[in-house]
């Protein structure tokens, strides 16, 4: 027995200086940015999120970063990430052109997007991003439970998920709606009071915009929604389309 014990650590020694022994790979974990800058009004559930997302990712195999500043918009940077998630960020002429190039051409380049809710309330000058997005938020009624219905039952995004169900949130309004993407989910109007959208009412969808994938759901207003069985669901299916 010690004869072999000699022999094997001659062996490994003579494969280590000659390089003959099998390198590791380094991790092809995909990663994403969570960016949740406000200059508008902030969500308390910001917070909540960004824990829940970053669970989701180590569940699921990829890493999460975060920033709250406009400087990470930088085109070597960004070509880090395969998805970028906008979390409930707000405000208008927040990045400059260069900043919103470096964001366009990640986009061209065939990036992900995912918007949160605030997403649609955030960058109401650029016309490009807004049909990025899908549209803008314009008012919304008071924190109330509503009937979500799936329109795509077989649309992968929304696999697992009911029909229908119930659900409280904060329901946006619309505007400057984008015909082109395609709908996941509408709320019912008449399910709750202070829809404004005459009762063809989207709050989630997705499409590819310009070169890229982009996913976008209204609901994430409560810090509820982050241990929601059903949100995180929906949320993270959005998450990996656009990472494919």
């Amino acid at each position: 027995m010690k004869r072999v014990a000699i022999y094997l650590t001659l062996f490994l020694g003579i494969a280590l200086s000659f390089g003959f022994m099998p390198k590791v790979e380094k991790s092809k974990r995909q990663s994403v940015l969570i960016f949740s800058l406000t200059k508008g009004f902030h969500h308390a559930s910001i917070a909540d999120g960004i824990i829940a997302i970053k669970k989701l990712g180590t569940e699921n195999g990829f890493d999460v970063d975060t920033s709250n500043d406009v400087k990470v918009f930088e085109i070597e940077n960004l070509k880090k990430y395969k998805t970028l998630i906008f979390l409930s960020p707000t405000g208008s002429n927040v990045f400059n052109d260069i900043q919103k190039a470096a964001l366009k051409q990640y986009i061209n380049n065939g990036g992900g997007f995912v918007g949160v809710h605030a997403a649609s309330d955030f960058c109401y000058e650029w016309e490009w991003y807004g049909k990025m997005v899908g549209g803008y938020f314009e008012s919304h009624p008071k924190t109330q439970e509503a009937k979500l219905n799936v329109i795509t039952p077989k649309n992968k995004i929304v696999k697992g998920l009911p029909n229908s169900w119930l659900h409280k949130d904060e329901w946006y309004n619309f505007k400057d709606f984008n015909p082109a993407v395609k709908v996941l989910i509408k709320v019912d109007e008449s399910s709750y009071t202070g829809g404004t959208m005459k009762n063809d009412h989207p709050i989630s969808w997705y499409h590819e915009y310009d070169g890229g994938k982009v996913f976008y759901t209204a609901l994430g207003h409560t810090k509820e929604c982050y241990t929601d069985v059903f949100f995180l669901k929906h949320l993270l299916a959005g998450i990996k389309w656009t990472m494919k």
